[in-house]
């Protein structure tokens, strides 16, 4: 049996990886191909391109990366016609995915969305596609499931993904022990996966982070940096901030664990902060132009996960921007700020609150604790593999060798199917 896999983006590479370690324990002879990053290739996956190199966002920058998907396009839609895999899984990454799923459609093969994108939160009417591309939803939020459904989509919940990731996560406790300094406190400082989220958000948690010193001197800093050189971005930046900043490179999960409060970018990092319990403000910093895009598209009021995962009304009328001091807004677990304007202040704001005020620090703390035991279980890969290998075809019986007698090897066949 064989599955191929596309996954464009870090944390999907993540999630692929388990989803392939669940489909090996289950079925130890499938072949796993196609395109991901390095996590999934640990994983045993036999990558044509590591995808997650062609991570960007907005559609300008899409245009100029256009030809390099369009070729990788017509190299899955070749090994679609010649090799034909018995389905393909896709995973999230919804721009250069579609097209994934469209020529696997049109090769008859069946197309599975394993944490399949937000089209719920951003221009609905991307839904047709799932519906006409994708044969089987694999949802990652209690209500995904629903709405999908409702629109005609063949979905079932499986569970987030991201929490297989963060149970198996085995953290360095040299590191930790290194780092850890009872009297003084941590800020964790998270600016994104992606290049363009570091270069647009570092400044501004850099600022903050000046702002914070001000008021709590003793407080210390840390970037959580994706690669080498996004570490290197935020180190040029940090040199005119005024403040010691320390950066580290593939240290984000050690570096929550360490930290008294955080400053992130949004994305699905929030889980990882939900389910270490962390105190967190969540900026999203972009250009006017998307900022008035966004506000045409957008259809839930949160565009942090973790605090649409505490309102009884997803898609709400009301989309306007998260308030701080609204009544209406006292269910939200992580401050966030999607925003074309310099948010530093707010940020540093909630950051200072954590670090002096020990009463509203553990207060939150134990309400992300009861939001963790209710949704931070793991198992969705196990589950979603389960769900793969139940709707694919058994893998043929080998015919017997031409030298065995009729007779026998048709009894042979017989008690091979009983068994299977």
């Amino acid at each position: 049996m064989k599955i191929f896999f596309s996954a464009g983006e870090p944390s999907g590479d993540l999630h692929g990886a388990n989803l392939i370690r669940q489909l090996r324990e289950r079925c130890p002879d499938i072949e796993t191909v196609g395109y991901g990053g390095p996590e999934m290739a640990k994983a045993g996956c036999d990558l044509h391109v590591d995808l997650t190199a062609l991570a960007v966002m907005w559609f300008l920058r899409v245009l100029i990366n256009i030809h390099k998907f369009l070729a990788l396009a017509g190299r899955a839609d070749r090994y679609f016609r010649h090799h034909r895999p018995d389905a393909v899984v896709l995973i999230d990454y919804p721009g250069f995915n579609w097209w994934i799923a469209r020529r696997a459609k049109a090769h008859g093969i069946p197309v599975f969305y394993f944490a399949p994108p937000q089209v719920w939160a951003w221009a609905s009417w991307r839904v047709k596609k799932m519906r006409r591309f994708v044969d089987h939803v694999l949802c990652a939020l209690p209500f995904e499931a629903k709405w999908f459904s409702e629109r005609g989509c063949n979905a079932t919940f499986v569970g987030h993904p991201y929490f297989d990731e963060v149970r198996r996560q085995q953290l360095d406790t040299t590191f930790l022990a290194k780092h850890f300094d009872v009297d003084r406190p941590l800020v964790t400082l998270l600016p994104g996966s992606r290049t363009q989220e570091v270069t647009h958000n570092v400044k501004y948690f850099l600022e903050a982070a000046k702002l914070i010193q001000a008021q709590v001197p003793q407080a210390r800093f840390a970037v959580a940096a994706f690669k080498p050189q996004q570490a290197q971005i935020v180190r040029t930046a940090a040199e005119n901030c005024g403040v010691p900043v320390e950066v580290f490179v593939r240290r984000t999960p050690e570096l929550i664990h360490l930290a008294d409060c955080c400053l992130a970018v949004s994305g699905s990092v929030s889980l990882e902060l939900l389910y270490q319990t962390k105190p967190t403000a969540i900026l999203y910093w972009i250009s006017p132009l998307a900022y008035a895009v966004q506000k045409r598209f957008r259809r839930v009021k949160y565009i942090t996960l973790v605090n649409l995962l505490t309102t009884d009304d997803v898609f709400s009328r009301d989309t306007t921007p998260f308030d701080p001091d609204s009544p209406k807004e006292s269910h939200v677990l992580f401050p966030e700020y999607l925003t074309c304007e310099n948010k530093a202040p707010q940020l540093a704001k909630h950051a200072v609150e954590w670090l002096t005020d020990r009463e509203k620090r553990t207060e939150l703390v134990a309400r992300l604790a009861r939001l963790k035991a209710e949704v931070g279980h793991g198992g969705a890969a196990s589950t979603a593999a389960a769900y793969i290998l139940a709707r694919l075809p058994k893998a043929s019986v080998t015919p017997p060798p031409h030298f065995i007698p009729r007779m026998v090897a048709k009894h042979d066949l017989e008690t091979h199917k009983s068994a299977a």
